[in-house]
């Protein structure tokens, strides 16, 4: 009896998901898997309204916007939950939900039998991609999350105890698998480009290969304890032709505003056409407010109550090269310069990310960084838009990409030079032409490493040019939901130990003006004096909370008395204790046992 209880209840464990908005309007419908496959799958339209319930498995907008929480560029107002000295183990874990790979399995197991000789074959071995595709990103999320996870291709029943208590299959079984699955949807997708990029094509599932290839072939290269590394150099070479046919395609290039070069990157993240700039997009999170797909990325960086309050720190935005090409910390006298002077003259992204001279709100104002919300000066812009209307809810119906021809441009550039082959042409069809768009002059190969960025951040890194594409890749793909993962697969997770630091303060009980517009933003202070400025912010310095590198001087410390604290068992998560109380044939990730 005990036996048929834990069945029932893993079972339905299985079942449990949470599904995000769609990014396309007009379905949120979900798999009807009661309904026989008979009359869900006799004709194209039932293969089509069941696909589009796979769209689910998609991020919504603010799965993208809020995604960086876990990051050593980001400061938070308090340290994130997994890196809190043993705050987080195998009772707080989640996500081990099997519910969204049934409905997808539910699809693959019976639409082809079912729509085979109904629907031509073109048409039903598209949908059959497409639930392939969803089905290789499904387990690719689970395994960056837990390394060995169970593979399942079959929609699971109460009845087969079997499968249902199965333990773990080994890593290079699934990653074998997901490949095989990308390699089918690629081979059988649509190559038509959609316009608005939001139906899943051959060159989606290109693009997706390049970021899922370099994952691995990076994370098995860098992670020696796996013994793979044997295996790297294949998936890396997988990444490089799989970008470089999207590259060659001729279908995509890089955005430029056709009417102001200094918006290009922002316009990608701001479009509120239905869509973002078709150019670059391969496949967005497509925000309708007619159709009531919103988000919150406005009220999400403006709020001082709402939100992580996340913000640059200084040693990563000492990473945005001058305008010239030159290593900004090449100036002399970088470390104390003040925020007006160190954003000045830089690379283009800068100004198009961070609030600073130059930024202007709808209403004519150009407000500088706000410190009700910011903590060290270095305010994000990215996915906010100019109107003040959105700040207070979720409001936003500004599109987001998922994934854009940059990223497959850096993935191609990553993965040669980790390979070893990387070439002036290589950097001359990727990191040049991000450069280029970036505003900045001198785009040549490097020629002497950066040591800023090998003490900083990579110390076990010796050659320039993969420094500066990992340099490149930070600064792009900033806030996008990558940082987190880009540590772990290089192994560098002691990175999220640094300290939260910000812009440089020369004095104390000082008006400073960020935005030079001549008015006063923010003055930090001993005490909040009796007699304030209007339209200035104070900050009161306290130990533990606020606080000068150098007392009355010196770079901005936020709550630097907050522990964090990484360990090498946390590059992949625990297994959730309920998870392994229903099915003890489940194996705990090393280093979690004791937790």
């Amino acid at each position: 009896m005990m036996m048929e209880k834990l069945t029932i209840l893993f079972f339905l464990a299985l079942l449990s998901m949470g599904c995000e908005s769609m990014i396309t309007g007009g379905h949120n419908q979900q798999p009807y898997d009661k309904i026989a496959p008979k009359t869900a799958f006799n004709d194209e339209d039932g293969l089509k309204l069941y696909i589009n319930s796979l769209y689910n498995n998609l991020p919504g907008g603010n799965g993208i916007a809020h995604n960086d929480q876990i990051s050593d560029y980001l400061a938070r107002k308090t340290v994130p939950t997994y890196l809190k000295p043993g705050a987080y183990g195998p009772k707080e874990a989640g996500g081990w939900s099997w519910g969204g790979l049934r409905n997808i399995n539910y699809f693959l197991n019976n639409a082809p039998e079912q729509a085979r000789g109904e629907v031509r074959d073109e048409v039903l071995n598209h949908y059959i991609g497409v639930a392939r595709f969803f089905r290789a990103l499904y387990y690719f999320k689970k395994v960056k999350r837990y390394g060995d996870v169970p593979w399942y291709n079959t929609a699971l029943d109460p009845a087969d105890s079997t499968e249902l208590y199965k333990s773990q299959d080994p890593r290079t079984l699934v990653m074998d698998s997901v490949r095989a699955d990308l390699n089918y949807a690629i081979n059988n997708l649509n190559d038509t480009k959609n316009s608005t990029a939001s139906r899943i094509t051959k060159w989606v599932a290109l693009a997706y290969k390049s970021r899922i290839c370099l994952f691995e072939g990076t994370y098995r290269k860098y992670h020696e304890e796996l013994n793979l590394k044997g295996t790297a150099a294949q998936w890396l070479k997988e990444a490089v032709t799989s970008a470089e046919e999207v590259m060659n395609s001729g279908e995509y290039s890089l955005h430029e505003s056709s009417s102001n070069h200094e918006l290009s990157y922002r316009e990608l993240f701001i479009d509120q056409g239905g869509h973002s700039p078709a150019d670059e997009t391969i496949l967005a999170y497509n925000a309708s407010r007619e159709q009531n797909i919103l988000h919150d990325a406005n009220w999400y960086y403006t709020s001082p109550t709402y939100g992580s309050r996340l913000n640059f720190t200084k040693p990563f935005i000492n990473t945005y090269l001058t305008i010239d090409g030159t290593p900004f910390t090449d100036i002399s006298g970088y470390k104390k310069m003040p925020f007006m002077e160190e954003v000045k003259d830089r690379d283009l992204r800068l100004q198009q990310t961070i609030r600073m001279k130059g930024y202007k709100r709808t209403d004519g104002t150009t407000p500088a960084p706000n410190f009700s919300y910011s903590m060290t000066g270095y305010q994000p812009i990215k996915f906010t838009l100019a109107s003040k209307q959105y700040d207070n809810e979720i409001v936003n119906d500004n599109s987001i990409p998922l994934i854009r021809f940059a990223e497959v441009l850096l993935n191609f550039a990553e993965a040669k030079a980790e390979l070893g082959t990387f070439n002036q042409n290589d950097w001359n069809k990727s990191i040049k032409l991000l450069r280029e768009r970036a505003g900045i002059i001198n785009t040549s190969v490097p020629a002497k490493m950066d040591e800023y960025m090998r003490e900083t951040y990579f110390p076990n890194i010796t050659d320039p040019v993969l420094l500066e594409i990992r340099r490149e890749r930070g600064i792009e793909l900033a806030l996008e939901g990558f940082r987190f993962d880009d540590l772990r697969r290089w192994k560098r997770g002691e990175l999220l130990e640094m300290p939260y630091k910000g812009m440089y303060v020369p004095k104390t009980n000082t008006l400073y003006d960020l935005n030079s517009d001549g008015k006063s933003d923010v003055s930090f202070v001993n005490e909040i004096p009796d007699s304030k400025e209007s339209g200035v912010v104070y900050v009161e310095l306290k130990e533990g909370d606020y606080e000068l590198t150098d007392g009355d001087k010196g770079n901005i410390l936020w709550r630097d008395n907050l522990d964090k604290e990484w360990e090498d068992y946390k590059y992949i998560y625990p297994i959730p204790f309920d998870a392994i109380s229903l099915n003890p044939n489940l194996k705990q990730n090393k280093g979690w046992g004791d937790k």
